[in-house]
């Protein structure tokens, strides 16, 4: 089974700006995202690299996961981010724009020759029409690869998409890569909302991001963190039946009954399996939260 570990909100946040980083010790997150990348200017690269380590090794975040995002293998400054994340130890690196094997073996032997703990894994962003087609095996590339994220906004430049309501261009991608995910035993985070301004339509895609079978959606902006954590949480009143829903199969199956119902319905394993994960995340949520 995935890891249960609560990840309905992952914040992206700035490298470069100390006040973001700061900001970001009280807010709500699951987890934060220090971001080396689009968020920071070409000639602040070194300066937020330091920066992101300083906070990642200051323990001043509470439980909140923490990642950094590096440069892409592309560019001049992946090497430099990627030694200084390995000795920072965050929970895990994200590495822009994964497109195959031979990228996730690169990025995991850089992580190893520079030293990188065991606990910092390797969070993979799938953003191009290639990595939809490969994602399976970009998800099963690597034990050290725990979470595919959805590069929402570079797919669709990639397939001079637009951005609409319901995301229709963008399905046949997000559906490969939840398979891949789900096949590989990996998490699975979906992509950004762009319009800060638009609640109603943010709150939209998080409650589709969630039928889809997203495990939480990465986010820019400190105000998506309340309906994100909200629609990704089990109601308690979902919880409370799934608990009822155990009961009552164990006690079918303790009486020899060959077909049990809940609430008018037949239920068998595979719902009892979903109810132990509704409540054992509901769990999760609530430690982390304590």
């Amino acid at each position: 089974m995935a890891d249960l570990r609560p990840r309905r909100s992952v914040l992206y946040m700035p490298g470069a700006n100390e006040r973001a980083l700061e900001k970001a010790k009280g807010l709500p997150a699951d987890a934060i995202i220090f971001d080396l990348e689009d968020a920071v200017a070409p000639d602040a690269k070194a300066e937020a690299r330091d920066r992101v380590a300083a906070a990642v090794a200051s323990g001043e975040y509470g439980r909140r996961e923490l990642t950094i995002r590096v440069n892409g293998a592309d560019t001049e400054w992946h090497a430099d981010d990627v030694a200084a994340a390995a000795a920072a130890g965050p929970a895990a690196v994200v590495v822009p724009k994964v497109g195959s094997v031979a990228e996730v073996a690169a990025i995991e032997a850089a992580l190893e020759k520079a030293g990188a703990p065991d606990h910092t894994a390797i969070w993979a962003m799938v953003e191009t029409p290639v990595a939809m087609l490969d994602a399976a095996a970009i998800a099963g590339a690597s034990e050290r690869l725990t979470v595919l994220v959805m590069g929402t906004n570079d797919l669709a430049k990639e397939l001079h998409a637009e951005h609409v309501p319901g995301r229709a261009p963008l399905l046949t991608g997000l559906g490969l890569c939840l398979l891949a995910a789900r096949a590989t035993g990996k998490v699975i985070l979906d992509g950004v909302y762009n319009d800060i301004k638009d609640p109603d339509g943010f709150e939209a895609e998080c409650v589709q991001g969630r039928q889809m079978g997203f495990d939480g959606k990465t986010l820019i902006h400190p105000s998506q963190l309340e309906p994100a954590n909200r629609v990704w949480a089990p109601a308690p009143e979902a919880v409370d039946d799934a608990r009822a829903l155990i009961a009552t199969f164990e006690e079918g199956i303790a009486a020899g009954k060959g077909v049990v119902t809940h609430n008018g319905r037949m239920i068998e394993n595979m719902h009892v399996d979903n109810a132990r994960r509704l409540i054992a995340l509901s769990e999760a949520i609530a430690d982390l939260e304590a």
